[in-house]
């Protein structure tokens, strides 16, 4: 199966995002996607071999219980192929920092100065209101 085959399912990425935090239990990820998505205990059990088979997730027997974590690799290969896509969002997300730090610069020049940014006039201000000459 292809790793987005593994990832567009919603169950095992919501599995993948729980054992992000570190090893769990399978009755602990059980528990919690069974009240989520209200699916029964042998449905989360197959999403967990799926995950296992596939290479997302080792499992490791401590006594009766069985512990699942997050294997790396394979998400490594889903960042690797997504490496081709990230222009796309990069530059719109180093426009969103630019945006955020002059708003910051001005908000810091406001409060130090006590009003709008040397000359600059405060575009959040409301426009004085008409007089009746100019209406």
């Amino acid at each position: 199966m292809h790793a987005f085959d593994i990832l567009g399912d919603p169950v095992r990425r919501r599995i993948l995002e729980l054992l992000a935090d570190g090893e769990q239990a399978a009755g602990s990820v059980s528990e919690i996607i069974r009240t989520e998505f209200g699916i029964s205990p042998p449905a989360v059990s197959q999403h967990l071999r799926v995950l296992r088979e596939s290479g997302f997730v080792t499992v490791r027997p401590e006594g009766t219980r069985r512990l699942y974590a997050v294997q790396a690799a394979p998400l490594r290969e889903v960042d690797i192929w997504l490496d081709r896509f990230r222009q796309f969002w990069s530059q719109r997300l180093d426009a969103l920092g630019t945006e955020l730090a002059r708003g910051k610069r001005e908000r810091r020049d406001q409060h130090e100065h006590g009003g709008p940014a040397a000359g600059k006039p405060d575009r959040r201000q409301e426009p004085e209101s008409l007089t009746e000459e100019d209406q």
